[in-house]
Formats: structure tokens, sequence, C-alpha cells
């Protein structure tokens, strides 16, 4: 095998033209499964194809061609949310909205490229269809947690709402991708035409099994949960263009104390507050909380997402006030958006004007100690997430004690109102799937929501909506498989079946 740019980029290495439009195609129809759009019949049998193409090209060059477009395809498609930041501030910074979709949708493809290298372990199109599979699989596990991690739009997320996304309870999200990956894939593997048409039959057999086993689950009946701990989540709609412009401020937060206001047909254990919706510093809201606050919660506690400071260091926080106006439970939000709450390498960056996007002046927040059950007493304990920490599961699964549920603030404003939020939303559910714990998300602009511990939305605020609702915290159910284990099975049962893989290629091979 030669390497080197001109072998890589050199015209007799990339694949026709045709081909390549093909592969970015397949890519976007696999996007079609995410939310919230949600057609995973769609995007199945795209993966099924994508995976077909790649695998029937021995050359590598071309192979690893033909993974990258696919998944410039898949990611241009399922990200193109990504230019909403950049559009809050049009005039400052919307002339790098398109750059932002291309490197995100070329940047995260590698990934799928480096899927391709891994299809070149076998020999023939339907190995090498195995390889793909399990390399889509492994680079989805490796995107969890390199430079900081971005384990969003995964393959198997095509299967949140459905039946078998209740399968994450025992193999997780990186588990559910590789049954879709392994069943795309298994048609191709065999030889003759009969051969893969049985196979296609085991692969929607397996599917099917899955399926069922899913709805079962979700048909089985529920503990309750005693004694009852009611909730009540707050949506402002505060829009991001119009939250710290002028006197905005002011009006979201009177909509806020206006909420809280509102007399409850039952007693209230807790209310909640979407991420920064106090537009002051923690240490100077003392006056605030103990007048205003208190009197509009009438002795309820409030949990609200507020900003705090250490000196010259700034914290995105989720303090709990009790009934008096007094501040208890602080919670600092730990795992940080790159570019948004921080900016890496920060006075190189900012000379190309990306301290712009960090939350706070001075390059950003400081990423509180990590993850903290927090005793809210008649509230029971809680796992407090803050917004883009929902989408890690391995941060959930870092909690020193089992929580009674899971509470999400989060300002999905940033994410405009076309696919991002509800990709945020779906991807809480999973989390509720994966731990067996109930989570409720309390969002600026929507989707505020209940979720029960198997993932169904129980009650929720649609988007761009302003309102709230009183709810009761769902039960949660007994510790996961996922929850005890968390992504080692996976990554031990991937390693092991790329090695197999290899050493098969390098045994035929002499």
């Amino acid at each position: 095998m030669r390497f080197g740019l001109r072998a890589a980029f050199g015209a007799q290495a990339r694949p026709p033209a045709r081909r390549l439009a093909l592969a970015a195609l397949l890519g976007a129809a696999v996007a079609a499964g995410q939310a919230p759009w949600n057609l995973w019949a769609v995007a199945l049998p795209a993966l099924g194809l994508l995976t077909a193409l790649v695998a029937a090209e021995a050359r590598a060059a071309r192979r690893i061609w033909l993974g990258w477009i696919g998944g410039a395809g898949y990611f241009a498609a399922a990200l193109f949310w990504i230019v909403e930041p950049f559009l809050i501030d049009v005039a400052r910074h919307g002339w790098m909205a398109p750059f932002a979709l291309f490197l995100m949708a070329f940047g995260m493809a590698l990934f799928w490229a480096l899927a391709a290298v891994i299809a070149g372990l076998g020999r023939g199109s339907g190995t090498r269809a195995l390889g793909f599979a399990l390399g889509l699989a492994a680079t989805d596990l490796l995107r969890g947690y390199i430079f900081t991690g971005f384990p969003w739009a995964l393959v198997g997320h095509i299967w949140i709402g459905t039946p078998v996304m209740q399968a994450a309870a025992w193999i997780g999200p990186v588990g559910l991708t590789a049954l879709t990956t392994l069943a795309a894939a298994l048609p191709f593997l065999g030889r003759s035409l009969a051969m893969r048409a049985g196979l296609a039959a085991a692969a929607v057999l397996a599917l099917g099994m899955v399926w069922i086993a899913g709805a079962a689950r979700l048909a089985a009946p529920e503990p309750a949960r005693d004694p009852a701990i009611r909730v009540r989540l707050v949506q402002p709609d505060a829009d991001q263009r119009l939250k710290w412009q002028g006197d905005m401020w002011q009006v979201f937060l009177d909509r806020l104390l206006l909420a809280s206001a509102e007399p409850a047909e039952k007693p209230l254990d807790l209310i909640v507050w979407p991420e920064t919706a106090v537009p002051f510093l923690l240490e100077r809201s003392g006056p605030f909380f103990e007048g205003e606050l208190a009197v509009a919660a009438r002795g309820v506690p409030v949990a609200t997402g507020i900003q705090r400071s250490e000196g010259a260091r700034y914290f995105n926080s989720l303090a709990v006030v009790d009934g008096s106006g007094k501040v208890g439970p602080v919670y600092d939000k730990w795992h940080l958006v790159p570019f948004g709450e921080y900016v890496p390498v920060a006075e190189l960056a900012a000379r190309f004007g990306f301290a712009a996007f960090a939350a706070q002046e001075g390059y950003g927040y400081t990423a509180g100690p990590g993850a903290r059950v927090l005793d809210l007493g008649r509230a029971g304990k809680v796992l407090p997430l803050i917004c883009y920490e929902a989408v890690f599961p391995q941060d959930l699964n870092a909690a020193p004690e089992r929580a009674d549920w899971i509470l999400q603030i989060t300002n999905d404003g940033w994410f405009g109102r076309a696919a991002g939020p509800y990709q945020h939303l779906a991807q809480a559910k999973l989390r509720a799937v994966e731990q067996g714990l109930p989570l409720l998300r309390a969002a600026n602009t929507g989707v505020t929501a209940v979720i029960d511990a198997k993932g169904r939305v129980r009650q929720s605020l649609p988007l761009g909506a302003e309102g709230w609702f009183d709810s009761d915290v769902p039960p949660a159910l007994p510790p996961t498989l996922y929850a005890r284990t968390g992504d080692l099975p996976a990554t031990i049962a991937l390693a092991v079946a790329i090695l197999a893989l290899g050493l098969t290629r390098r045994r035929q091979s002499h």
C-alpha cells in the first residue's frame, strides 16, 4: 500500500464523482433517522447501501474517500443546526456559519474515514462490510471521549423513541450503534444472492426480536414512588437573541417569577428554572432570593441556573434556594463546551475571533470538580446536569452514588428552533433508559419535559412556548446493567472483534 499525499489525493486515488455523490446522498439519508425526523426505516437501508458501496471498493484510498464523503453527507444533514450560534449576532459572526458547518461535517467525517480504514482488515467485500460496521461502532465510541468528546448523532440514535431503544439499558448507546451497523452489513456478507437474502432476513429477525423485547419492557408494570415528589418546571421562552438586550432580562425574569407564583393543585417539593435563568451572579443575588424569589415561590425551594464567580474565575452553576431565600447546595458544570463555554488555547483563538463565543469575558467558564448528587430533602437525591452534560452517558455513570432522579437544566436557545433542540431532547430520553432513572429537564426555549425511566415523555412544553406545569417525578427502576458497567463491555467486544478480523486477514495472507 502506498502512502503520502499523492497516493491519497491523486486523481487515481479518488473514486468517480458519481460514486462520491452517491456516498454523500446515502450518508444524508442515514441522518434521516435522527431527531426530529426519526425515519429509521430510511436510515437503516441507506446505511446498508453505503456499507456495500464502501466494502465493494478494493483500493484502500478510494474506500477511505467513500467513507469520508459518506460521513460528510451524514454529519452535514444531522448537524446543520451548528450554524445557529453564529446567527445569534449575524452582523459579527454570520459569515462564519458556512465555514463552521463545512468544518464540522468534514471534520467529524474523518471518523467514518477511519471506519473505512478498519474495513480494509477484511480481504473480500463481505469481510470489508463487517469491518466497516465494526469501525463505525468503534469510532462512535471513540468520539464520545477523544478531545473532550462529542457523542452527538451516533448511528444508534436512530432507534430513540422506538422499542429498540430499551436495549440501551443493557448495551448502552455504542451497543445500539453496533446492533445497527452489523444489521446493515449482514446481508452483504453473503457471496450469492440467495445467501444475501437469507442474511437480510436474519438481520430483520434479529432487530424484530430486539423490538419485541423492548415492547415487553415498555409494557411491564412499574413500581410506585413513595412518597411522591411534586415538581414545577418553568419555561420562560427567553430567546437567545434578546436574552441580554436592554431590559429584556427583566421581562424574562418576571415570566419566571409569575409562573412560580401560580397556585398549585398539590403541594410542591421543588420549582425548577432553566440554565442561566437568574441574570445576576450568585454572590450578588441574596436580596433577590430573600425578597422577590421567596415571595413568588411561597416557601417552595427553587433550583435555578445561575453564574457565579471566585475571583477571576466564573462557573456555570445550578443553585438550590430554600423557601426563605437562603442558598443551599450548588453544582458547577464540569463538562464544558469547547469554544462555547471555554476556549482551548484561548490567547491564540482570541486572535481569530473565537473568544466571542465563550460565555464570559476571560475566555469562558472554569470547570467544576465533577459529577455530584444533591440531597434536596423532600425532593429526593438528584443528579444535576447542565445542558451539554446530558449527551455524555459516561458522565452520569461517574456519579458518586445513585440518585432518585436526574435533573437537567438547559439553554437550548443556542441551538435554534430546528433539529438541535429535538436531538438534545432525544439524548435525554436515552440517558433515562441507560440509567433506569426518570429525567426532568427545564429549558429556556424548550423542550421542557418529564421523561420516565423508560425514555417516554410524560409531559412537556413545546419548543418556542412560554409556560409551566406541575408533575410528579416518575418512579425509578432498578439499576441497569449499563449503569453498572458503562462502555467497558462494548469497548472489549469491539476491540476483540476488530483484532480477530485483523488476525484472520494476516493468516489468510500467509
